[in-house]
């Protein structure tokens, strides 16, 4: 396998189910800075020009929430999902799929804005919604969704790495993670996760 990630994206999230499964696979950096996810090298692997991609065997995968769930069915020894029941697993997906839909997309509303507007006025209150609506987000995480001391209790799964990428950027979206002690706590938890500590020694 392949992975292209980008630092500072969610692939990270990706990046550390890989390494959580033990797998073997390629890590493959692209520039954003020089604009490489527009290369026609790079849209030949992932039209969309965004990380990450996984290429595979059978052929290329996107999106954060169905790599995740691949690693995990891939790499079953590694308990990274609760595969074997239906309930558990889909709400493994609705948690990631929240995070992918919504916290994602209102994280993306301060730094790329032009997918939606070119106005320069609307673009700039964009900007200065994105703190609010960050916070709601992680308000709704802290007090419905983080079971502790994982996203789904007492077991680690795929919802971990994801929920630790975003929670990340919460700083630079201007929200204090301090309002969160769950999703703080849940934040230093991952720090010391060597799968962890190894992503993100290539993503610095």
């Amino acid at each position: 396998m392949k992975l292209y990630f980008a630092p500072g994206t969610c692939a990270l999230a990706v990046h550390i189910a890989l390494e959580e499964a033990g797998a073997d696979y390629e890590p493959a950096r692209i520039d954003f800075g020089a604009s490489q996810q527009r290369s026609p090298d790079f849209l030949a692997v992932n039209p969309k020009g965004r990380v990450p991609a996984l290429v595979t065997e059978q052929g290329v995968l996107t999106e954060t929430p169905a790599l995740l769930i691949y690693l995990a069915q891939r790499f079953p020894a590694a308990d990274l999902a609760p595969v074997d029941d239906p309930y558990a697993l889909a709400r493994v997906q609705a948690f990631n799929s929240y995070l992918c839909s919504t916290v994602h997309v209102a994280h993306a509303h301060g730094r790329r804005g032009r997918r939606w507007v070119d106005d320069d006025e609307a673009l700039q209150a964009m900007v200065r919604k994105v703190p609010q609506t960050m916070a709601e987000c992680y308000t709704l995480i802290e007090h419905d969704f983080l079971a502790g001391p994982w996203v789904m209790g007492e077991r680690y799964t795929v919802c971990d790495p994801y929920l630790y990428t975003l929670s990340r950027w919460l700083k630079g979206d201007g929200v204090d993670v301090a309002r969160f002690p769950k999703v703080e706590a849940h934040l230093r938890r991952m720090d010391e996760r060597p799968a962890v500590q190894r992503a993100l020694a290539m993503h610095a």
